[in-house]
């Protein structure tokens, strides 16, 4: 896989994180990676009642900004989150 088709199967789901780390271009989408991990695990927050609900939707957001980014090829850094890194 190319580094955008990597980035966006990167997004999709924990499945498509894994694919995308192991089969895609792990170097030209590290940035899109990154990003995508970061958002799953800051979406397990989502579980905390009341304000989870909030975050929840904040962190559907991010995810859809993170998304376009990647089949843009753009590197925008998502809101908040975004300054994390898990992956060097």
């Amino acid at each position: 896989m190319d580094a955008k088709t990597t980035g966006i199967v990167g997004y999709l789901t924990w499945i498509g994180f894994i694919i995308a780390v192991c089969a895609g271009d792990k170097e030209g989408a590290k940035f899109h990676l990154n990003q995508a991990l970061v958002i799953f695990l800051f979406g397990l927050l989502s579980i905390i009642p009341c304000l989870g609900q909030i975050w929840g939707i904040f962190i559907f957001v991010c995810w859809i900004m993170g998304l376009i980014a990647a089949i843009n090829e753009e590197e925008k850094e998502v809101p908040l989150i975004g300054k994390v890194r898990i992956l060097k």
